[in-house]
């Protein structure tokens, strides 16, 4: 009998844990037209959750075709990829946007090392997107060490002759490592041109991390408009090798460091930005474009930067079709190609649109991760940006907390107008930069159930900028 009761217990307990309902606290305060949104933006999350594809694109497109630079044949197969996946998907019209791209590349893997006391030691270097190569036995001298492109040039001819060694950190108060990064990542990309004004023989960067490891981080640099006899080699080193290096100096100032790399620019190649899009039931004409970027650095899968942000753009359609969400503007869905190292998919899709006279309305780009979801940056005029921020109560149940202005980003600022709503997708940034440009962004870096929450946030954003925003047109939505 107490066996038969507690049998009868569990049952019921069970029964009710399957039959609970959502918290009432997603549909309080709300009219009645929020609450066939809410109802609607749980339903892209059910779906994205149970039935969602994102995940399976991601491994596909990392474990098959890997590292996809501009003008590599990686890079090639991934267009082939993108265009066959919005066909399988079903939208309703799919194409390629021709454009001519970088082509830098590597060689041979990069070598590095200093002496101390006698020991040798071996540091962890890569060179960075657009450098040249060193001489074919590598470049040796003294180094000096800098925290910023302001100290470097303030030294001036103090550089000749030395390899100038950037070591500005992240500044770790910053709780939005996107803001740290910012802060130093001019050295990565100036530090060449300065130092090679100056005379100096190649730069040596800490890498663009908060972390402390072993892994550099690559990225692009450019030598503006100096001379190419002013050009020198360079590279990024470790955080962990800059810390390391940094101590050595102040025990061995005149160190010799040595380092080599064989990379090359070849000429401009032709690629493609991958286009496909749901055509609007009430304004066609009107485009909201989400995308992400297909390119990716060569060192490891592209799959935080920016894998995440291109499968989570096609599922933006995919769960639109799922749920029968017909939208009365034109959902238009880019792969945009070359964001890492040159923008020219950007450029080429902004230059097309305004050619063709086309009308866009909104944009969302995803290619900050594919972590846990915090909210979205809003680069629009006043009334929109108040508009958006407005969804707070239907977006905070799903942990869209921070609906703030700021930028959109690198591939979908080239459309920036007042009339134009441009949002970032912003999900936590604290380990983005454990992975960003390194061998470590591989797909076993990528949580599923994070990803699939990022799809659903997107998603439901599109959906009501979809029903909401107001136009140049509008006086209301």
């Amino acid at each position: 009998m107490n066996k038969l009761l507690a049998l009868l217990s569990c049952s019921i307990v069970l029964f009710s844990c399957g039959n609970k309902k959502e918290p009432k606290s997603i549909n309080n305060g709300l009219s009645s037209e929020e609450r066939k949104d809410s109802t609607n933006i749980k339903h892209l999350f059910n779906a994205a959750l149970t039935e969602g594809k994102s995940y399976e694109w991601l491994r596909d497109l990392t474990q098959n075709i890997g590292g996809r630079l501009s003008g590599s044949p990686e890079a090639a197969k991934a267009v082939i990829w993108g265009e066959k996946l919005m066909k399988d998907v079903g939208l309703d019209s799919v194409w390629l946007q021709p454009v001519m791209v970088p082509h830098w590349v590597r060689g041979e893997k990069e070598e590095a090392y200093y002496t101390v006391n006698g020991e040798q030691k071996q540091v962890a270097i890569c060179a960075l997107g657009f450098s040249v190569a060193t001489p074919e036995n590598g470049i040796t001298g003294e180094v000096i060490e800098v925290k910023s492109i302001k100290e470097a040039e303030a030294l001036g001819d103090k550089l000749k002759d030395k390899i100038v060694f950037f070591n500005g950190a992240f500044d770790e108060t910053l709780i939005n490592t996107f803001q740290a990064y910012g802060g130093c990542v001019g050295q990565r990309f100036s530090g060449a041109r300065v130092s090679g004004q100056f005379g100096a023989k190649g730069v040596i960067v800490r890498s663009m991390t908060n972390g402390i490891n072993d892994y550099p981080h690559t990225g692009s640099m450019g030598y503006g408009d100096i001379p190419k006899e002013q050009y020198i080699p360079a590279a990024a080193i470790s955080s962990k090798a800059a810390e390391n290096l940094s101590a050595d100096l102040k025990v061995n100032p005149n160190l010799q460091f040595y380092f080599k790399q064989s990379c090359k620019t070849l000429p401009d190649a032709p690629s493609h930005n991958v286009v496909g899009e749901i055509k609007g039931t009430k304004n066609p004409e009107k485009i909201i474009v989400v995308g992400g970027h297909l390119d990716s650095w060569d060192l490891g899968e592209g799959a935080h930067d920016d894998g995440t942000g291109v499968v989570q753009s096609l599922e933006v359609a995919y769960l639109f079709k799922k749920n029968n969400i017909k939208p009365k503007n034109t959902i238009r869905i880019v792969f945009f190609m070359n964001e890492e190292n040159g923008t020219r998919g950007a450029k080429k899709y902004a230059e097309l649109a305004k050619l063709n006279n086309e009308i866009h309305v909104a944009g969302l780009e995803s290619d900050a991760g594919g972590h846990t979801p915090r909210g979205f940056s809003i680069d629009a005029n006043g009334k929109n940006t108040k508009l958006v921020k407005s969804w707070k109560k239907l977006l905070a149940p799903y942990g869209l907390h921070d609906l703030i202005k700021g930028g959109s980003g690198a591939d979908i600022s080239p459309l920036k107008d007042d009339h134009v709503t441009l949002v970032g997708y912003r999900p936590d940034s604290q380990r983005y930069f454990d992975y960003h440009h390194t061998s470590t962004d591989t797909f076993d870096k990528v949580n599923k159930r994070e990803l699939e929450l990022g799809s659903a946030s997107m998603a439901s954003l599109v959906y009501l900028m979809d029903r909401y925003l107001y136009t140049n047109e509008e006086v209301k939505p």
